[in-house]
């Protein structure tokens, strides 16, 4: 929004600095992004006077000039009829740029030397004169610029204003704010219609079929109007906002449009079908052309402004080219309307079109303001086109805007802005920005706003004008009482911290990776179809189809970042991502939100240095990360079976395990399968963990205890088996605890050997017991028969043998 400093000062008195201007306004909530000199574009023109003038050796109507621009003289070619000798002219010296946007520069004319330009008054946009140079007065100085010779001094005020305020997008809008912040009174431009002639109702007539859409609208009808270029101050208006004049009656409608924020469509009456006004909603698929000459197709609740056959605009937002005014035009309809705000939003939106009128009808414009607004109109329509005024206005208002009443208490606006105001003083501050105000007891105050402040609903609303008007800056700086009671944080927080630290101990890495992936991703994980996993929610306005839906696993964001990571050649990779999957439950019902780790290990077992061989890693590096994350949560009685079923297909069989805990499962571990590889372009081999959090967190013992050292020594005994290879170590290990011997201390697998001269189908199996008594030390005859019991129980549970020569 910008607004010009001295069409402000039509309104309002201002008698401070502008920077200090700028500056109070910002405090009272309206942003005063930039200030800039109006006439900042004259730099390059100065004062010069010709001293010697001569006719152009090759060209009848051209001057040789001989100008003192007081740094000199300079040579430059006119072809005006108006100088002479010793007058005071404005000169463009090269580089100068003019309103037009022409950049002037030194160059040669029919062979002569120019170096600038002397200007008339509308190439300088001072004036609409370009018959002659301008002449300036006698007490301007050669080489003086020409905005200090004429006092031309302006500066335009660009507001970066939030939403809620349509009410400043105007110049009273803003005049309002100076007043209030700078106590002055605010002067509303005097409206004086004359008599009208004939009656507007036998001319026209306004019929609302979507009074939801538009719950006001107003006309009046200008006659006998002659098109004519606009006078130079209201052109001048015009241009200090940045608009474009047009001809005497667009510029009046663009003209109140700034002034009082009311957008006023002006309708060329003689082309509208029986010359009356049909305010409808489109039909579905109905094209409409708009005066930007772009055909547009629209939708049913799109709404139109009709004549008596068709659409002449879209409400709100822009005309048509089928009743725009043109140079031939002698009757004028202007309206004034007040349109649903989301209507509008919705329109404008969906066509991909912004302007002016758009901006603030979408925002809310002032429904009690169409009438104020449509007479300043008409009123300088008459002035400046010569028209006749119609008597009368219509005004249909079908759903009149209510009246809202807010409830103000004193007590509690000063205990939220920690002030100490009086009823009066708070009175005050709300009437100085046009608000009814009526005390209803020593507390309380009844509010009124006007209905040009849309963001205005309730006392909170009202405590922040208080605020605003006072100035933030007076308001003390106080620090709220409180009794903080330290407390442990919350269990999920602290454990996913642990896991983080532990995962980073390994040398993992955390992503972080968007929460929407490709409606494939199920397919090139091999999900079954009755996976509850492909129960995805889709994005209803995706960004890009690798982003159409909700993930639903985390394992194809590790392997599109290992994919990213293969094209930049780093090939040994160790990553984790800690966040939530989604399982669409319902439709129209929030989805089921589960929280998932999962980490990717791909290439080298260690960092490539020069006392390390290069190794690969494999099964049992994964396998070790996720016992040393449980290790580190506490987590006890933790467990890993072979693979059975079909939920995690996109696991290699047999390289491949389930992660058990208690009497739960917690997820798995294992080699990505060679398919799912290739479905994500992958050639690499990589192994994956993946652990439900919710699950794991259940296990997690943060209560430690201590359990005395055995003073007595320990004895080691080894056990080889030869087994069937579907033997699992886990099966072996859980069945020797639930044998519950007291002097075994430990178990642990050692060795797994599978191959000659082993028979097929067999494998060996190697353990280490651990035996110690709390209480003496151990013979090894009593170790020998304990270790011997032992072993006959597992050689008959597993139908185990014992290798040739190992004795029983």
């Amino acid at each position: 929004m910008k607004v010009s400093l001295s069409w402000l000062k039509d309104y309002v008195t201002i008698d401070v600095d502008v920077d200090k201007l700028a500056e109070a306004l910002t405090m009272a909530g309206l942003e005063v992004d930039a200030l800039v000199d109006r006439y900042a574009y004259l730099g390059r023109i100065v004062v010069g006077r010709i001293v010697q003038m001569a006719p152009h050796p090759d060209a009848d109507t051209l001057s040789l000039c001989r100008v003192d621009v007081g740094t000199g003289i300079k040579s430059v070619v006119c072809g005006a009829t108006n100088i002479k000798e010793g007058v005071l002219v404005p000169v463009a010296l090269p580089g100068a740029q003019l309103l037009s946007g022409d950049t002037i520069e030194a160059g040669r004319i029919r062979g002569q030397v120019s170096e600038g330009m002397l200007c008339s008054e509308a190439e300088l946009g001072l004036g609409m004169d370009s018959s002659g140079i301008l002449l300036l007065p006698e007490t301007a100085k050669p080489g003086l610029g020409i905005a200090d010779a004429l006092g031309l001094s302006d500066c335009i005020l660009e507001f970066d204003l939030t939403p809620n305020r349509s009410d400043c997008l105007s110049i009273i809008g803003i005049a309002r704010e100076v007043a209030a912040i700078l106590k002055t009174p605010l002067k509303y431009p005097r409206v004086k219609l004359p008599p009208g002639e004939i009656p507007i109702e036998e001319l026209t007539s306004v019929t609302i079929k979507a009074p939801e859409h538009c719950p006001r609208y107003a006309a009046r009808v200008v006659t006998d109007v002659k098109i004519a270029p606009s006078p130079f101050w209201l052109q001048d208006r015009l241009h200090s906002v940045g608009l474009r004049a047009i001809n005497n009656v667009v510029d009046v409608t663009n003209f109140v449009l700034m002034e009082m924020g009311q957008p006023l469509p002006a309708f060329d009456f003689d082309r509208l079908a029986e010359h009356r006004i049909v305010v409808r909603t489109a039909q579905e698929g109905q094209t409409f052309s708009t005066l930007d000459g772009v055909e547009r197709t629209l939708a049913s609740d799109m709404l139109m402004i009709c004549d008596g056959k068709g659409p002449v605009a879209l409400a709100g937002i822009m005309g048509g080219l089928e009743s725009e005014i043109e140079d031939h035009t002698t009757r004028v309809l202007i309206e004034s309307a007040y349109f649903n705000p989301i209507t509008i939003r919705r329109t404008a939106k969906r066509l991909g079109l912004n302007t002016e009128s758009s901006h603030r009808f979408e925002r809310g414009v002032d429904p009690a303001g169409t009438i104020r607004a449509l007479d300043r109109a008409a009123q300088l329509m008459v002035e400046l086109a010569g028209g006749k005024l119609a008597e009368g206005v219509i005004d249909v208002y079908p759903r009149p805007i209510p009246e809202r009443v807010i409830d103000l208490s004193i007590k509690r606006t000063n205990r939220l802005l920690g002030t100490r105001l009086s009823q009066d003083e708070i009175g005050a501050y709300l009437k100085s920005v046009e608000l009814d105000v009526e005390p209803l007891d020593e507390d309380r105050l009844k509010v009124v706003p006007p209905t040009f402040r849309v963001d205005i609903t309730r006392a909170e609303d009202l405590m922040e004008e208080v605020a605003r008007l006072r100035g933030y800056d007076q308001i003390p700086t106080t620090h709220p009482v409180s009794h903080v009671v330290a407390r442990k944080p919350d269990k999920k927080l602290r454990v996913r911290d642990r896991v983080r630290q532990l995962l980073a101990g390994c040398g993992f890495s955390e992503i972080v990776t968007y929460s929407f992936i490709s409606r494939d991703a199920c397919d090139r994980l091999l999900l079954h179809d009755q996976d509850p996993r492909r129960q995805m929610v889709s994005i209803r306005n995706p960004l890009t189809e690798d982003q159409a839906v909700m993930r639903s696993s985390l394992i194809p964001g590790l392997m599109a970042t290992m994919y990213r990571n293969s094209k930049q050649r780093n090939e040994d990779l160790k990553i984790f991502e800690l966040g939530k999957v989604f399982l669409s439950t319902a439709r129209d019902q929030l989805p089921d939100e589960v929280e998932m780790i999962s980490g990717l290990w791909t290439g080298a077992r260690y960092d490539r240095t020069w006392h390390f061989k290069e190794t690969k890693a494999d099964f049992y590096d994964i396998k070790g990360v996720v016992e040393a994350v449980c290790a580190g949560l506490n987590i006890t009685g933790v467990r890993f079976t072979s693979l059975t079923g079909t939920d995690f297909p996109y696991l290699r069989p047999g390289y491949a395990a389930q992660i058990h805990a208690g009497n739960g499962r917690l997820g798995a571990v294992g080699e990505l399968s060679p398919a799912v590889l290739k479905n994500f372009e992958l050639k690499q081999t990589a192994y994956c963990f993946e652990l439900d959090f919710d699950r794991l967190i259940r296990h997690v013992t943060e209560q430690r205890y201590a359990r005395p050292i055995s003073r007595f020594p320990a004895t080691d005994r080894d056990l080889s088996l030869i087994v069937d290879v579907p033997v699992e170590a886990q099966g072996v290990l859980d069945f020797i605890k639930g044998l519950n011997q007291e002097f075994i201390e430990t178990v642990e697998i050692f060795d797994v050997y599978q191959g000659p001269p082993l028979p097929e189908g067999k494998k060996s199996m190697a353990l280490r017991f651990t035996y110690r008594s709390f209480e003496r030390s151990l013979t090894d005859s009593e170790v020998n028969t304990i270790h011997e019991a032992i072993a006959q129980k597992i050689l008959k549970q597993f139908n185990a043998q014992l290798p040739p020569g190992e004795a029983r």
